[in-house]
């Protein structure tokens, strides 16, 4: 593997599903991410000491292969509430994740998701492989449901014109712009469900998921 390769390699391992992404949370333009992955341009100390703040990633193993990627070893539970919010909750309990923080269980700290709203357990296989049950997937809110991202996985909650429905979804685009398609990932849950945009009552974006042996 080049040195690209496993810079690539990082934003796998770190959940990053686009570049934009990536290179919004080390606070880069995206072309600048763009020419570096392209071999346009090397990969300046600059943006490896953003890497190594910022996720912890290991320098050695970048430049050599040799070690590990990440210096941390993972996510790990705060004592002093650093971090994200862990409810041990069902989706089919919670109306917003805005709940006050003595109901958290406890609090996760890991810098990858530090932005986040909660984390949460996945219950069910309707979402199987992508998200497993006993997983814990880390989530945040999105507020304009105008700027959405097809094909990616959400938390939806709706009000009672969609059933009071709060279950984990890929979301997709519909021919008409009031209304969003929901489908489970597991092809073994067939068929689309059709909601209108008015419905939803909170809707987060599923960043990433880390195991419970990681904490």
């Amino acid at each position: 593997m080049t040195e690209i390769d496993r810079l690539k390699s990082v934003m796998n391992i770190l959940s990053f599903r686009t570049q934009r992404d990536f290179a919004a949370a080390l606070n880069i333009k995206d072309g600048s991410l763009s020419d570096i992955l392209r071999g346009r341009v090397g990969i300046s100390n600059g943006f490896k000491d953003r890497l190594s703040f910022k996720f912890d990633v290991n320098i050695e193993w970048l430049e050599t292969g040799v070690g590990e990627p990440l210096l941390n070893k993972g996510p790990f539970i705060s004592e002093s509430k650093e971090g994200v919010p862990y409810f041990d909750i069902s989706l089919s309990d919670a109306d917003t994740l805005y709940l006050m923080e003595e109901k958290a269980e406890y609090f996760v700290n890991y810098k990858p998701f530090n932005d986040c709203t909660a984390y949460l357990p996945v219950y069910g296989d309707s979402m199987y492989p992508r998200y497993a049950s006993g997983e814990i997937i880390a989530v945040r809110e999105v507020t304009n449901y105008e700027v959405l991202q097809w094909g990616e996985a959400y938390v939806v909650m709706t009000d009672e014109k969609a059933n009071h429905m709060r279950s984990i979804k890929m979301i997709f685009e519909h021919a008409d712009k009031s209304k969003l398609i929901l489908r489970s990932s597991n092809p073994n849950f067939k068929g689309d469900t059709i909601i209108d945009k008015t419905s939803i009552t909170s809707l987060y974006i599923i960043k990433g998921k880390i195991t419970r042996n990681l904490i």
